[in-house]
């Protein structure tokens, strides 16, 4: 990918589009390749003219946002820019870079954009799924692989790592191996629990379910872990 994103505005309101184009005229790594009235709209410009990004409003006429997504088999990566707080979840499911509610000011505006080239400035990078650390367990250093985690139960001052294939115990705390995992891949749900944002198979009420598993989101962080997910 080149130093600029690529991106179309999908809105039936008109002042929305204008206020979204301002926006990406003051953003130097945006490059607006068109702006759409719905998503049939969307639909020809991006046969014509794949982008890197989205700024797709849900309720539109004929399709919705969240309807047109689920048809695209590789679509590119989305920013939802909507009125409508309750479509967060199926944002996530969806795997959405980001929610935007209206009126959305330019600050939000420019973090979301910053996300994004971030994202793809990392997408570029070699692979990290290698990244690792060693801890103690039972008299000897074991590897973790990060990409491997599931997530990370606390339990007083020791701690259980559950990978892919195994659980390792070692003497540490939540909060000390928290510092030591990449931010962007693990997230605290709970004050004794941590889990791999990308291991979530759903979300039901103030459960996350990673394979067999239940990890709780407690309600003092559910704003938070949430916000992530989404983000």
């Amino acid at each position: 990918m080149n130093d600029k994103i690529s991106c179309i505005i999908t809105d039936d309101e008109p002042y929305a589009r204008k206020g979204l184009q301002g926006y990406i005229e003051k953003i130097s790594f945006l490059d607006l390749k068109g702006s759409c009235e719905d998503a049939l709209q969307l639909n020809s410009l991006l046969e014509e003219e794949p982008v890197d990004l989205l700024f797709l409003d849900i309720q539109m006429p004929l399709f919705t946002g969240i309807e047109f997504l689920k048809t695209l088999r590789n679509p590119p990566k989305v920013i939802f820019t909507t009125a409508y707080a309750q479509y967060a979840i199926q944002g996530f499911e969806l795997e959405v870079m980001d929610y935007l509610l209206k009126p959305i000011s330019y600050e939000r505006f420019f973090k979301a954009a910053t996300k994004a080239k971030e994202y793809f400035a990392l997408k570029a990078r070699p692979d990290e799924s290698t990244a690792y650390l060693f801890v103690k367990s039972n008299g000897k250093f074991e590897k973790i692989v990060f990409a491997d985690i599931l997530f990370i139960e606390g339990m007083e001052n020791y701690v259980a790592i559950q990978l892919k294939d195994k659980r390792i115990v070692t003497h540490s705390t939540i909060k000390s191996l928290l510092e030591k995992l990449p931010a962007r891949q693990f997230i605290q749900t709970h004050k004794s629990y941590v889990i791999g944002i990308d291991k979530i198979d759903r979300i039901e009420g103030n459960l996350l379910h990673i394979q067999k598993y239940q990890i709780p989101i407690s309600k003092y962080l559910r704003k938070v872990v949430m916000t992530a997910l989404i983000t």
